[in-house]
């Protein structure tokens, strides 16, 4: 039986996503995602968790996020996780979990006072990204103006 690598998150940016482009022009932007919740814990003292994600973007993902994302945005990720070794300057072996998303949506109000947008690697907006991007028993309003330039 085959096994599934899934992973769904949603979290603040850390800082804004680093692009580079490599050999062929491909994008890789990389940043890192804060996902909190919080609980009471035995004396009934509220206890605020985060965890501190690592991720990273290819190709027209990277684009989306070099252009529309910064440090503090509310985002929905999507993707797997992948552990990778590499070399780092004084040769020592590291190693690193990161997320690879596959798809991305933009959560809250835009600067210009937009909703957020969906984008992904297959162009099409998930169930479960719609459900996160709008709140339970939110209709959203009529399309009644010209579209944007944005790619999603």
């Amino acid at each position: 039986m085959a096994g599934i690598n899934k992973v769904i998150l949603v979290g603040n940016l850390g800082k804004d996503p680093e692009v580079r482009h490599l050999e062929n022009n491909v994008a890789v932007a990389t940043f890192s995602l804060a996902t909190s919740e919080s609980y009471k814990d035995k004396n009934g003292q509220r206890v605020e968790k985060t965890e501190w994600h690592n991720i990273v973007m290819w190709r027209g993902l990277a684009d989306v996020a070099e252009k529309f994302l910064k440090k503090g945005q509310m985002v929905y990720i999507e993707g797997k996780i992948r552990n990778r070794s590499y070399q780092d300057k004084e040769g020592q072996t590291r190693y690193t979990t990161e997320i690879v998303a596959d798809e991305m949506t933009m959560l809250g109000a835009r600067p210009d006072g937009g909703q957020g947008g969906n984008t992904s690697n297959a162009g099409t907006q998930s169930t479960a990204a719609q459900n996160a991007a709008a709140p339970v028993g939110h209709t959203p309003p009529a399309y009644e103006e010209e579209p944007d330039d944005l790619p999603f």
